[in-house]
């Protein structure tokens, strides 16, 4: 009697595991996927660009300050020596000696603060933390812009009564001391934007 023939069962044939993905690079090896280098080029192209607008936002507040210095020194030299005799001493009158004072003030803040731009610049060192150095420029060039702008904005009718009747040499160089005040004004109010930007930025928290 014979034995029935046993089949033979087919093994499965062992599949190989895909490679495993690495969700921050997927294409390490491949040229059409971001990959390593391609992630290290984009960091590299950020951090360029953000030391690019850095350089750009120091350089347009150092501008801005400088030309505000040239301006309150100018409102200053011409205010102090605009005295003629008589009522046409400019010390006669509390709208210029507010003019006068106000120059002064943005004279010397941004003396010292142009001369601070310059020393970072050439050396390439903060003398103050950046958030901190942007909160002080923030709020000298607002109390500096705030002060010119009233200054001359007190000083503007009582020089337009005056020149009404006499418009002489006095009443030229009080309107020359105010408009250099409204120009150092409108330099100081731009750079304020700037500290603005720099404060609130995220590269300088």
């Amino acid at each position: 009697m014979s034995h029935p023939e046993e089949k033979e069962i087919p093994k499965a044939t062992p599949t190989t595991p895909p490679p495993a993905v690495d969700l921050e690079d997927p294409a390490p090896n491949s040229g059409t996927g971001t990959g390593t280098g391609t992630r290290t080029g984009f960091g590299v192209s950020a951090i360029t660009q953000r030391w690019k607008r850095e350089d750009l936002l120091n350089r347009g507040g150092l501008t801005l300050r400088g030309l505000g210095l040239l301006f309150s020194l100018l409102a200053f030299i011409i205010m102090a020596s605009n005295k003629h005799g008589d009522w046409k001493n400019f010390d006669k009158y509390e709208e210029y000696r507010y003019v006068l004072a106000a120059a002064i003030l943005a004279t010397l803040y941004t003396g010292a603060q142009t001369s601070r731009n310059v020393h970072e610049m050439s050396t390439g060192r903060q003398m103050l933390q950046r958030r901190t150095s942007a909160l002080l420029d923030f709020i000298g060039d607002q109390v500096s812009a705030y002060l010119l702008i009233s200054a001359g904005s007190s000083a503007i009718p009582l020089t337009n009564r005056m020149r009404e009747g006499a418009d002489n040499i006095f009443t030229d160089s009080s309107a020359a001391a105010i408009g250099m005040e409204l120009l150092a004004f409108v330099a100081l109010a731009l750079s304020a934007v700037i500290s603005g930007y720099k404060l609130t930025s995220k590269t300088y928290i």
